[in-house]
């Protein structure tokens, strides 16, 4: 994939967008619509010649059938400026990557002027990637298609580096499900399901803090502390200010309660934030009682 001047000389944008605006849309529409065209998705929807001679082309109305059946939230013929949700195009995209090749020319029919086609679908697919993968960078949107056609959510770096190489490893059954339902949560594009993941990991925070013995929560919590930084060092004294900031923040915003006294989160930007900040807390814990991390 090639890079414009402004890639070279001022850097990528930060993948930072979650939605699917107007002109973004319009690039995908292109896309998919010049790929009908040219017969690339004749490879799961090959139009047949009417002599009976093979393949040559799309069949456009098989394509738009199987797609609203399997993508159902759109309506057929697809609009340049009816902006879909992001999720439902993040849906198609990767009906799209599911059907396309590379169309080969074979034989010329000069009766219907047309070639006869094959498809290479490796080349047709790594072909149909780099082009959304260009609009996508190019727009900052916060998601990417793999090289086998999934859509799929782009964390802030330093999330992304972290969750990657975490290990769950609490000795409580209960404390790693919910850790690695919230790593995996936390990928989906969906804002509830983002929410979802906050609300896991504050879950799992709240158990660690009665992993180590003690008589009560605030013993047992002073305990995993202590493990991580000597007592009566600066360290520690941050750690257990951390642990009570992020306990308040759990209770005055709506993470783990709906209480209407509490604060909604209103973005993803803030979900993520909060999402990093425990994460790496949880993280150190987790390496300084040799519980993972």
């Amino acid at each position: 994939m090639s890079a414009y001047f402004t890639d070279r000389e001022y850097g990528t944008r930060a993948p930072s967008v979650d939605k699917i605006d107007d002109r973004l849309w319009a690039g995908l529409y292109s896309l998919i619509q010049t790929r009908i065209g040219n017969g690339s998705f004749g490879f799961r929807f090959p139009e047949q010649c009417p002599d009976g001679n093979g393949p040559c082309g799309c069949d456009e109305q098989a394509f738009s059938r199987v797609m609203a059946a399997e993508v159902p939230w759109i309506d057929w013929p697809l609009s340049a400026t009816e902006v879909l949700e992001t999720p439902v195009v993040l849906d198609l995209l990767e009906f799209c990557a599911k059907s396309v090749g590379e169309p080969i020319q074979g034989g010329y029919h000069s009766f219907f002027r047309h070639h006869h086609l094959s498809w290479d679908r490796d080349a047709g697919l790594a072909h149909f990637v780099d082009d959304v993968s260009i609009l996508f960078r190019r727009n900052a949107l916060g998601f990417e298609l793999t090289s086998e056609g999934a859509a799929r959510r782009l964390l802030p770096a330093p999330l992304a580096e972290a969750i990657g190489w975490t290990l769950f490893q609490t000795g409580d059954g209960e404390t790693d499900r919910l850790l690695e339902t919230a790593r995996r949560r936390i990928l989906l594009p969906k804002l509830e399901d983002r929410q979802d993941a906050l609300e896991k990991l504050w879950d799992a925070f709240e158990r660690l803090k009665t992993l180590e013995p003690g008589a009560n929560k605030r013993v047992q919590a002073d305990a995993l502390l202590d493990r991580v930084a000597p007592p009566a060092s600066g360290f520690r004294q941050a750690l257990a200010r951390e642990a009570a900031e992020l306990t308040n923040i759990g209770n005055n915003f709506r993470i783990r309660h709906s209480e209407t006294t509490q604060e909604p989160l209103t973005s993803p930007d803030q979900i993520d934030y909060l999402f990093t900040r425990m994460f790496s807390f949880v993280r150190i814990i987790l390496k300084g009682t040799s519980r993972g991390g």
